[in-house]
């Protein structure tokens, strides 16, 4: 994917990428590499994978980078409208049935991209949604991106239901590890981790590769 700059045009390129996401005992942890693709070039070594919408939700983005912001934009103003209207936060069913709604009534001519939306309003819960608003909530894992087969094979042998959140954080840099080891598209100057807790979310320093 692309990132742009502000102020600039908005430009969608073929993409890449590796993003996981693992439900942990008290925790649902996010990770992403940070490579951005423009066919077979690296256009941008620190690209940001992980929004959040708000204080209780988050999402990472795979595909174009234009339509992903265009819908975390959209995300951030229609949570802060709920939240000022009911006077408490959208809870994460809620706002992937908003995205889900958004995407499936742009099938004809869609965003080209895939959320992994997570957050703790109403319980801790994970939710990945395709491009024309196909919404499934996970119980143990998600992931996109070009680089999911080969992650998948490290959280498939190693996931453990009610495991901590540093066990979860490992086995998400396990995984994206993985995955770029084998995957041209997966890379940039490391691994972008967010940890979704009861009551806040914590970005954590940006983790070398391996």
């Amino acid at each position: 994917m692309k990132d742009r700059k502000k102020g600039e045009n908005v430009e969608s390129y073929k993409t890449g990428t590796t993003t996981i996401a693992i439900i942990a005992k008290d925790s649902i942890v996010l990770a992403a590499d940070m490579q951005a693709t423009m066919g077979n070039l690296q256009s941008n070594a620190d690209m940001t994978k992980i929004y959040q919408i708000n204080e209780h939700l988050a999402v990472t983005i795979a595909g174009s980078v234009g339509d992903a912001l265009v819908l975390v934009r959209f995300l951030r103003v229609q949570a802060s409208l709920f939240e000022l209207e009911h006077k408490t936060p959208m809870n994460t069913k809620a706002c992937a049935t908003l995205l889900s709604n958004i995407l499936n009534s742009n099938k004809m001519v869609p965003f080209i991209t895939q959320f992994i939306l997570a957050g703790s309003v109403g319980g801790l819960s994970l939710y990945n949604l395709d491009i024309t608003g196909g919404i499934v909530e996970e119980k143990e894992f998600s992931y996109s991106g070009s680089g999911s087969e080969l992650a998948l094979s490290v959280l498939d042998s190693n996931y453990k239901k009610g495991m901590s959140t540093e066990d979860a954080i490992k086995l998400a840099k396990d995984a994206i590890n993985a995955a770029k080891k084998r995957d041209i598209y997966t890379g940039g100057q490391g691994i972008k981790i967010v940890v979704i807790k009861k009551d806040k979310i914590d970005e954590l320093p940006i983790v070398k590769y391996n």
